[in-house]
């Protein structure tokens, strides 16, 4: 797919999310098969770059390309400056969040709650587009409300206004993430316009991604959820696209040793004691499907130091490793 001049290589994006998608996580997604991976959001004020929050989340240093970085806001001249700026500090895609549902995002009238002012967003989008010489995207959801559904409407706006991707979460922002998403919307967005539509939402194994590309005929899928503590996803994924069978499910070893090198990434990325506190919420997600997952958190959940955390995982996987051996 083509997301202007920038050939991905295959189908699969890794979603935007906050206190997610950071640096380390990016590339690991990368490495085990996201085409592409968008960054966390960042503001439209630009005045917040030199916070240390911000500065991570604005650090690219070694990064694969094509280098995405989403910004978010509601104020046409503040998103072209901050479009800018990110241009400036690598960004080879920049993409527009006009899909989160967080209330202290749409309580100030972005994210999401800008579907509900037409105008507005058609003006967000030619700013940034006219601002910026690298391809503009956009990440929106389906609409306000079930009752409220304008994703074809405003697709139209962003194909006028420029915008060289779509992607849609099938939810309203009514909806948050409860209930399942509908795929029916993508489908009519696909129907209505010529640049390339993204399907997102739900997305959590081989066989869904099949159904929801057939479904939308969206030209690539955007994984976000599940892809929380199984990076590996989109492999499995591009896997089972090309070959129709699924891969054989990852060893304890495997997982255990692809956590390990995650979590050495954020140690080196944020420091030694604020990568520990980072890498907790990780440690959660790759164990959640494991057994004794919960008193092993509540464990390593307690450790203050790299060596502690990782000792505790290394023990836990041994025992892990040691059951299924026995199996």
């Amino acid at each position: 797919m083509l997301i202007g001049t920038h050939l991905l290589q295959n189908r699969l994006i890794l979603a935007p999310m906050a206190g997610v998608t950071d640096r380390p996580f990016r590339q690991l997604c990368r490495r085990h098969g996201a085409a592409l991976a968008v960054s966390e959001m960042v503001s439209a004020d630009t005045s917040l770059y030199a916070s240390r929050k911000t500065q991570k989340r604005l650090d690219h240093q070694g990064e694969t390309g094509p280098i995405s970085v989403q910004i978010v806001g509601n104020d046409p001249r503040r998103m072209a400056e901050a479009a800018r700026a990110n241009v400036d500090l690598g960004a080879e895609i920049i993409d527009i969040n006009m899909g989160c549902p967080k209330k202290k995002v749409c309580k100030v009238a972005a994210g999401s709650a800008l579907l509900r002012d037409e105008a507005l967003v058609g003006r967000i989008l030619e700013a940034v587009v006219s601002a910026v010489p690298v391809p503009v995207t956009l990440k929106i959801r389906t609409g306000w409300s079930p009752e409220q559904r304008n994703a074809v409407h405003i697709a139209r706006i962003a194909e006028e206004a420029g915008i060289q991707a779509l992607a849609i979460h099938g939810r309203t922002r009514a909806c948050g993430f409860s209930g399942e998403a509908e795929y029916r919307t993508i489908a009519r967005v696909k129907q209505e316009v010529k640049i390339p539509i993204i399907a997102n939402g739900d997305i959590d194994s081989p066989l869904k991604a099949r159904q929801v590309l057939e479904t939308t005929r969206a030209d690539a899928l955007m994984i976000g959820r599940a892809a929380q503590g199984r990076p590996w996803i989109f492999g499995e994924i591009y896997h089972f696209l090309r070959t129709g069978t699924e891969p054989p499910p990852r060893s304890t070893e495997w997982i255990r040793a692809t956590l390990l090198e995650h979590l050495d990434a954020l140690y080196t990325f944020y420091g030694r004691e604020h990568g520990v506190r980072i890498a907790r919420k990780h440690i959660a997600w790759y164990s959640r499907t494991q057994p004794g997952g919960s008193h092993f958190r509540q464990q390593v959940n307690q450790a203050q130091t790299v060596h502690h955390q990782t000792r505790l995982i290394e023990q836990y996987f041994d025992r892990l490793a040691d059951r299924e051996h026995a199996a």
